[in-house]
């Protein structure tokens, strides 16, 4: 008798795999969906947009994530200290009219001037022009590097914008707020500080008051240390005396005094930036050779003159190595960057 043999199936299958869901931040105000574009070669900036605004908001995300990192050194250089992660979501935030702006006039977003609470930024898109989403980014990135500090205050809002048109080529130059302090009479906000990063005329006389400083061989690195070091409270006209070692109370009179001579004030730079060298040093003639090589870098590979410009403003700025620390924790809350007089509700697009 022949005993029966069993068969036994033993098939290979593919098993189901859920599909992984990514986990989106949470946005200041943005409730739309967050399609990722991709995170910046350092780790440390991952962008997303809105996909409903089509190729030109996907292209604007894809220049910012390529810019990411070179915008993250800058401000690195700017503060003294190494940024934190964050993320970003480009939408067409509401502009000065209310309505979905896509040319970048509907500014900027984020809840914190810090790190852990401040860290999903927004970002408004400018359909044709990323290096405005670059400047946008910058804003808020810087405000996370204050560490707490300046946050609400407007020696913070004026630092910000600097930073912001630093690393853009003044890309944001209808954002201007000096003009408007010209105009309503250049109050004083040298010897006080105003206690909102919401009023243009004290932004403005900010903004002005370090175009001056600058102006008299202040560079950003020196400036953005020594801001946070005061902290909220600080004025203008202290940042004056732990920069020259005069005294404050000349802070005011010398800067008017520079301001009077001026023909008008039509921009947030009216003292044009860096004083000229008069000789050129080792260190000088090198770090021109590097900005020449990285002129020749770009034209190689394509790039539009304004990247190119923005990269040499960025690689004229250098790290003071001043460190100070990131503990404090500012109030959580918006703190949106818009154009003068705008509606500052922000309001996320579904």
């Amino acid at each position: 008798m022949t005993e029966a043999s069993t068969k036994i199936h033993h098939s290979l299958k593919k098993t189901p795999v859920a599909p992984r869901r990514v986990q989106v931040p949470q946005w200041p105000s943005y409730t739309g969906t967050s399609q990722p574009v991709g995170t910046s070669p350092n780790g440390r900036v991952a962008v997303y947009v809105d996909p409903t605004l089509g190729q030109q908001g996907i292209q604007n995300a894809r220049d910012l994530l390529a810019d990411a990192d070179r915008i993250v050194a800058a401000n690195n250089s700017f503060f003294g200290t190494p940024s934190g992660a964050t993320n970003v979501i480009l939408f067409a935030m509401p502009g000065p009219d209310g309505n979905p702006a896509t040319d970048g006039t509907g500014g900027a977003d984020h809840m914190a001037c810090n790190f852990i609470d401040g860290q999903n930024i927004e970002v408004c898109v400018s359909f044709g022009n990323s290096m405005r989403c670059s400047a946008l980014f910058e804003a808020e990135l810087s405000e996370c590097s204050m560490g707490g500090n300046l946050c609400g205050v407007s020696t913070g809002e004026a630092l910000s914008r600097w930073c912001a048109a630093e690393i853009s080529n003044n890309a944001m130059s209808d954002f201007a707020t000096a003009p408007t302090w010209a105009d309503g009479g250049m109050r004083d906000y040298v010897n006080q500080t105003d206690p909102t990063d919401r009023n243009p005329e004290s932004t403005g006389c900010g903004m002005a008051f370090l175009s001056w400083l600058m102006s008299q061989g202040n560079q950003l690195n020196m400036i953005a240390p020594a801001m946070v070091s005061l902290g909220d409270s600080g004025t203008l006209a202290q940042l004056y005396a732990s920069l020259t070692g005069d005294d404050p109370s000349n802070a005011w009179p010398n800067f008017m005094a520079a301001v009077q001579s001026l023909p008008e004030i039509t921009s947030d730079d009216p003292f044009g930036g860096p004083a000229q060298m008069a000789q050129l040093t080792p260190s000088t003639i090198e770090l021109a050779a590097k900005v020449f090589s990285s002129i020749l870098a770009d034209l190689a590979a394509g790039r539009p003159a304004q990247h190119t410009v923005a990269t040499v403003r960025t690689m004229l700025s250098t790290p003071t190595g001043r460190q100070f620390s990131t503990s404090a924790i500012c109030s959580r809350g918006s703190h949106r960057l818009a154009l003068p007089g705008s509606n500052l509700r922000s309001t996320g697009r579904g």
